[in-house]
């Protein structure tokens, strides 16, 4: 039993430290969400080169300050256009640069609708909230598996464990829930220059839900094993209870009034033995039962009289 509860406590702490990491990763990084906007090319600059380039849309003169000279721009329909990879998380949305080689970014409260700023805020105290109380779940069954406490003390750990693991469990699905609808409304009436043509969730938005479940199991587990524990605890004392009050029931019954009774009713095993009551309340010490036989009961004097 002892070892079942350990593995329910070394259970209940790795799925925690497991839901914290994916929790810190998810909030730190930038890929809740992901896709690509459409843009127009803009032009070339810098001399001409041999290779076209893809990503701009160059004249066909290099002297492109001579307003004499007809430039003419061969790109027509989607090869105007250019398909920019964008992702965004919590804090930031970085976008592919001009020439396609690396990001820029912005902070994601700039992209975020005016009248729903408040409500990225509060998705980032919840968020923080969520960090800090699995952190704290966390420590105290780091805590609880210490020797040097009771096991009083382990279950009360355990309890307050538990509880914390719970509550941050409810504070990050609010606030999954909503960067969620945040975004939604960001893509449908965010900047002009912002908004995705294409877009979906990304690893870190699985890592957030992945670390909700997570924690959920793990307070689940260490919920589990707290009930086990103080149901385990009741059963064992209405076992004690129970030994106590039957001791308490042969002591009382060691009082020679009480235990005149039940010699009356034994049998001896040999009818010609003789009778051997009990001294001092005590079973007699050769080990055998014996009964007292009462064959007659004298009269009383008056009625012999009559």
């Amino acid at each position: 039993m002892r070892l079942e509860r350990g593995r329910r406590a070394s259970l209940a702490l790795t799925l925690n430290f497991v839901a914290f990491a994916f929790a810190l990763s998810a909030v730190t990084t930038s890929y809740w969400c992901e896709g690509t906007r459409k843009v127009a090319k803009p032009f070339c600059t810098g001399p001409p080169v041999k290779v076209k380039q893809w990503f701009c849309i160059r004249f066909n003169s290099s002297n492109v300050n001579d307003t004499r000279l007809v430039q003419y721009i061969f790109e027509t329909g989607e090869e105007k256009f250019l398909l920019r990879r964008f992702h965004a998380g919590i804090f930031f949305s970085c976008e592919q640069t001009a020439d396609m080689n690396g990001f820029d970014c912005r902070d994601f409260s700039e992209i975020a609708p005016e009248h729903e700023k408040g409500v990225l805020w509060l998705c980032i105290v919840a968020e923080s909230l969520y960090l800090t109380l699995l952190f704290t779940g966390g420590a105290l069954m780091t805590l609880e598996q210490c020797p040097c406490f009771s096991v009083m003390n382990k279950l009360k750990l355990s309890a307050f464990a538990a509880l914390c693991t719970a509550l941050s469990g409810l504070c990050g699905m609010v606030a999954h829930m909503m960067f969620t609808t945040i975004f939604q409304l960001a893509v449908a009436m965010g900047p002009v220059d912002w908004r995705p043509k294409t877009w979906d969730y990304s690893w870190s938005y699985v890592l957030a839900w992945g670390s909700f479940g997570t924690c959920m199991g793990s307070a689940v587990t260490a919920l589990n094993r707290y009930t086990k524990t103080i149901i385990e605890f009741k059963y064992k004392r209405r076992n004690i209870e129970k030994s106590l009050m039957i001791k308490q029931k042969i002591m009382d019954l060691d009082h020679p009034e009480q235990m005149w009774d039940m010699y009356l009713t034994a049998v001896p095993a040999d009818a010609e033995a003789p009778v051997e009551l009990p001294v001092n309340g005590h079973k007699p010490s050769t080990g055998t039962t014996y009964v007292v036989e009462i064959d007659s009961v004298p009269e009383p004097q008056g009625e012999a009289s009559c």
